[in-house]
């Protein structure tokens, strides 16, 4: 039935990675199964076979789907079924887009669709990794232009070594997690995220990475060479020669002087105004030419912005190679948020908020790996008016999830413990003004809000991008981006870390890979980069957390009981946990492990909680004094509530010093007295003394 049917098997890592094909999506252009241990990815992608019409970019789509069945789960929703995308979905998917789409012809215009969906998953064989190389496989055997093969590995480090794939027991002890993806001869996508690592431990991690996907890299090409199909033409959208000398001789000179401006807003107001002069020319020349004229001025553009940089050593707003465009911060400017930070790096400028709230405001995850909760949250927004664009608000995209997560990731190392500083954390990053490199922005924004909010952060974290441009074997590299020498430029190499060493790092390019010489150029220009924003700006600005809170953000305070005393901490149906709310003014977050965490404004109410709790988890002891309320009466005497769900029988001869006649005589319902355990019986029942408490000096209150 399946007489295409084929399997090809190799070792990686250590377990096996195995690859069919002609079984499952026979009609895609190209797909194959990866099954990797027992995690199993199928990957399918599709070409049109006409070009998009109207549009001057490749038109490539790459969707990682998570299958609860995958890890023998229903999903969470109320439907059910799976919806749309996680945010961890979209970031698989950001990273296996980054690595692929720039070995894909500049000019190709055929819509290209990459869906990888996860059936099984095995917790120590990433179907992330699996999804990557499934990627390459399919499209390498494809009739899809594409200058494949590339594979990605996943770096650990524990204990000093380098491990490849790491399971997962070895990723809760890894000290980074670094993806690496690379073609035959250089590295193309490197995702990374560490706990303040030092370049050169970096650069050899990503190195060693590069090493692993030679092997597979030879195994896919050995797929190809046997089952490959012959890749199909397409139609060019590349301007002819004429044109584009004609546009030239035009534009070329008036481009030169509206480049050679550092105000972005004027460059791009006098851009528009070039480029309807360029139309009213050709149009009638050309007719129905427009983006071709767009092409010819994006490639003079082009040209003229790498040629300054490449010969003459010149950047569009007249920096250095290595200088920063000018900086600024400011915190607490939003006096009613727990903290406040506004970062400016030229026309960069993004505001951070960082909010504090009750542990159980943590996320709860329901997606196919072991994360399963959140406490610390990052979220970045990009509104259109930050690049002077009008368009509706429709949520965050794939661009801003991706983002947000880098900061977060860049930002997670230096977080305090729950057990040191009980609170989620969510920080938001307002982009306001954009003109390259917002990420590291909301990197140094972060670090601002979250030092003004009172968070004691390990240390402060800075992050900053650098440029490349190449041409044959020259390159050059710059750091601080703006976004002309992002949009003109081959890489955009962000990294962020504090004085020690890396915490994040986020590659993207748009070349065929980076050689080891330029990595290393890279990582040591961010470092040298980001100690400076840290030391000029940064510490300048705050040098420390702050030592208070805000007196909106909610104090916290936490203890641990023993998980058997939970129930009585909660009480039947709650009534227990929820009046000490009330009473309280308080929030109350149990956990299964007998941590608690009691929230609220005022401190003097949380630690009237605390001690609450603390009372009720205690057991009582025979001599101990406490201050308890009555709670009913009866002829014998009184019933004392030492604490919820814990009382006492006071006798009515032990009611005070001289005889009572009427218990309703010494004590009513309500009153707040002072007792002594004097007897706990054989079956826990416990009979209380005023008498004995009133007549001892010196008593203790409890």
């Amino acid at each position: 039935m399946f007489e295409n049917y084929r399997t090809f098997k190799t070792d990686f890592a250590g377990r096996d990675l195995i690859v069919e094909t002609g079984k499952l999506a026979q009609l895609a252009n190209g797909a194959c199964l990866i099954r990797y241990g027992d995690t199993v990815v199928n990957v399918a992608v599709t070409a049109s076979d006409e070009p998009r019409d109207g549009i001057d970019f490749f038109p490539l789509s790459v969707d990682f789907e998570e299958k609860m069945y995958a890890v023998g789960k229903i999903p969470g929703s109320f439907l059910k079924r799976e919806g749309r995308p996680s945010e961890k979905a979209i970031l698989v998917s950001r990273v296996i887009d980054r690595p692929i789409r720039p070995l894909f012809p500049k000019d190709m215009r055929n819509d290209v669709s990459v869906v990888c969906t996860a059936m099984s998953v095995d917790p120590d064989c990433s179907p992330e990794i699996a999804a990557m190389i499934g990627t390459s496989v399919a499209l390498s055997i494809s009739d899809i232009p594409w200058n494949g093969p590339i594979s990605g590995v996943s770096v650990g480090l524990i204990d000093g070594s380098f491990i490849i794939n790491p399971n997962a027991e070895q990723k809760k002890l890894s000290q980074m997690a670094v993806t690496v993806a690379s073609t035959i001869s250089k590295v193309v996508m490197i995702e990374a995220g560490a706990n303040e690592i030092d370049d050169e431990t970096m650069f050899n991690a990503i190195m060693t990475g590069h090493k692993a996907n030679q092997k597979i890299i030879e195994f896919i090409k050995t797929i190809k060479n046997e089952i490959g199909k012959e890749k199909f033409l397409y139609p060019t959208v590349i301007p002819d020669d004429n044109m584009f000398d004609e546009v030239k001789k035009f534009a070329f000179k008036d481009l030169k002087l509206i480049l050679d401006n550092k105000n972005k807003k004027i460059r791009d107001e006098q851009l528009k105004h070039l480029y309807q002069k360029v139309y009213e020319n050709f149009l009638e020349a050309y007719p129905d030419s427009k983006k071709l004229l767009d092409e010819c001025l994006y490639k003079l553009q082009k040209g003229i912005v790498r040629n300054w940089i490449l010969d003459e050593q010149k950047r569009v707003d007249g920096r250095k190679l290595d200088e920063i465009r000018p900086l600024a911060a400011e915190v607490a400017i939003l006096p009613r948020t727990h903290g406040s930070g506004l970062f400016t790096r030229g026309q960069t400028q993004v505001l951070t908020v960082a909010t504090l709230g009750p542990i159980s405001e943590k996320q709860i995850l329901d997606g196919i790996d072991d994360e399963t909760e959140k406490r610390y949250m990052h979220h970045y927004n990009f509104p259109a008016f930050s690049v002077g664009e009008t368009k509706p608000s429709r949520g965050p995209g794939r661009r801003e999830i991706g983002h947000g997560a880098l900061a977060e990731r860049a930002l997670v190392p230096v977080i305090p413990s729950a057990e040191d500083f009980p609170y989620a954390i969510r920080v938001v990053s307002e982009v306001v003004s954009s003109n390259g490199s917002t990420s590291q922005g909301s990197v140094c924004g972060s670090t601002l809000a979250l030092m003004d909010a009172g968070v004691p952060i390990k240390a402060p974290v800075a992050g900053i991008s650098c440029g490349l441009v190449t041409e044959g074997e020259r390159w050059v590299t710059m750091v601080d981006i703006q976004g002309l020498e992002d949009f003109f430029g081959d890489m955009d190499f962000k990294v962020a870390g504090t004085h020690k060493g890396i915490t994040a790092i986020q590659m993207d390019i748009k070349i065929d890979g980076l050689t080891p010489e330029i990595i290393k150029e890279a990582l040591i220009k961010t470092h040298i980069a980001r100690d400076y924003i840290l030391d000029e700006v940064i510490l300048k600005t705050i040098d420390r957390p702050r030592k208070e809170l805000s007196p909106y953000a909610p104090k916290m305070l936490s203890t641990i009981i023993d998980v058997e005393k939970i129930r009585d901490v909660i009480g039947t149906g709650g009534k227990i946990v929820q009046k000490i709310c009330a009473d309280c003014d308080v929030k109350v977050d149990i956990e299964d492990d007998g941590h608690i965490f009691i929230s609220g404004i005022d401190i003097n109410n949380c630690k009237r909680a605390l001690s609450i709790i603390e009372s009720i988890v205690k057991d009582p002891k025979v001599g101990e004094i406490y201050t308890g309320h009555v709670v009913r009466i009866m002829d014998f005497g009184a019933f004392v509530e030492l604490a919820p769900g814990k009382e006492g029988l006071c006798h009515i001869s032990q009611l005070d010093n001289k005889r009572t006649e009427k218990v309703s005589d010494v004590v009513k319902i309500g009153d707040e007295i002072l007792v002594k355990i004097i007897e706990i019986d054989d079956k826990g029942r416990i009979n209380l003394s005023r008498r004995a408490a009133l007549s001892e000096n010196n008593c203790k209150k409890i």
